[in-house]
């Protein structure tokens, strides 16, 4: 199974699909079709092909599994929330849109400890949360997953998508009410994404940049969270932060320099300065 080809295409596909229809909701159609497409693609390799090991399996359901499911719960419920969204009244719209946050709010409220989980990169309940053994062990913890798949499923891989997926979906819903508000509703739906800027550090200096601009007061005037920063830097560079918060903890343990990035960047900056004036 060469599923990192398959996930980029489908991440690229994705792309396409947001450039090419600046309908929201013919975009959010097409992109559940795609994704649709490539879950059934995994599930029929998963039911012919056994795993080699506990940690393989592990690996599919918590991270090769989730890439086309996390887009299928967004832009499902992207769908869902436009076909409702009433038209032509502005604050009708402001409401819907802060009933929809409320609701979002309550799910990660509900589900607390596994999102402490999800965030702080602990691996130590994976083998019973991502794998199929433990099924009927774990049981369903939210609504509309009533059923479970036992042959495609885990304890909790459908909820790993949830809850990535919502938090994506609360990014979405901010640059909704945002638009709104400045009476630019579905004027930006259309246009052309930025290409994204080569990210050529690694994932530690990513976390520590984010922590720091966010101790700066990046965020700070609209409430939002590091996850959420974080979420709108991915927009405009090309990475996928790893375990950000157990990243975090360990740059706090260093020895040395615990701002090890930010004091590599204060230096190339001086030396640029400094040939400036040569």
């Amino acid at each position: 199974m060469n599923s990192q080809l398959q996930s980029k295409k489908l991440l690229k596909d994705l792309d396409e699909f947001k450039i090419q229809n600046g309908n929201i909701l013919e975009q959010a159609y097409l992109s559940i079709k795609a994704c649709r497409k490539l879950l059934s693609s995994y599930k029929k390799e998963i039911i012919d092909t056994k795993f080699q090991t506990i940690q393989d399996e592990i690996n599919f359901f918590k991270k090769v599994k989730q890439v086309p499911l996390i887009r299928l719960i967004y832009f499902s419920e992207i769908h869902s929330f436009e076909i409702q969204l009433p038209k032509g009244d502005k604050d009708a719209q402001l409401k819907s849109i802060k009933k929809k946050i409320s609701k979002i709010n309550r799910f990660f409220l509900y589900n607390i400890d596994f999102g402490r989980y999800v965030n702080s990169g602990a691996t130590h309940f994976d083998k019973e949360y991502y794998t199929r053994d433990y099924l009927e062990t774990f049981h369903i913890t939210t609504s509309k997953f009533y059923f479970q798949d036992p042959e495609f499923c885990t304890p909790r891989d459908m909820l790993l998508g949830k809850y990535k997926a919502y938090d994506l979906l609360v990014i979405y819903l901010d640059e909704k009410k945002h638009r709104i508000r400045k009476g630019l509703n579905g004027k930006l739906n259309g246009a052309k994404p930025i290409e994204k800027i080569h990210w050529p550090f690694s994932n530690t200096d990513y976390v520590e940049l984010v922590y720091a601009l966010c101790s700066k007061g990046l965020g700070k005037q609209d409430n939002q969270a590091i996850m959420q920063v974080s979420k709108k830097m991915q927009q405009l560079f090309d990475i996928e932060p790893k375990d950000i918060y157990k990243t975090y903890q360990d740059i706090k343990n260093r020895k040395n320099s615990r701002t090890l990035f930010l004091d590599e960047l204060s230096t190339s900056l001086l030396i640029e300065m400094d040939k400036s004036e040569e």
